[in-house]
């Protein structure tokens, strides 16, 4: 749930800006900055918490998943942008991808 929480945070930060294109840039990058140290202070005890568990190879697989969904959702609720069949399919072949890593961990 801290991977989740991080990655809304992180998203908001990396494109939350393209909706207000009218606001300076140096605010941007300010309000980017302060988002994501929020995304810090969970992504950081997130990947402590998992290592216990996880690899890194494996908990950089998930986080990049789940980026992927949370990118879905901001995208079409937020910034209100349709995404394509092909965005759809890219998403997946990724997420297919990211499976591949988690092979060995059923063995």
């Amino acid at each position: 749930m801290l991977l989740v929480a991080s990655n809304v945070f992180m998203t908001f930060a990396w494109y939350g800006h393209l909706k207000f294109k009218s606001t300076p840039l140096l605010i941007a990058i300010v309000a980017a900055w302060g988002i994501a140290f929020i995304e810090y202070c969970l992504a950081v005890p997130a990947n402590r918490i998992g290592h216990a568990v996880y690899s890194t190879a494996e908990l950089k697989t998930m986080q990049e998943v789940i980026t992927l969904c949370v990118f879905i959702l901001f995208s079409w609720l937020f910034l209100r942008e349709p995404l394509g069949w092909n965005h759809f399919l890219g998403f997946a072949l990724i997420a297919a991808g990211a499976g591949v890593v988690f092979l060995g961990k059923a063995s």
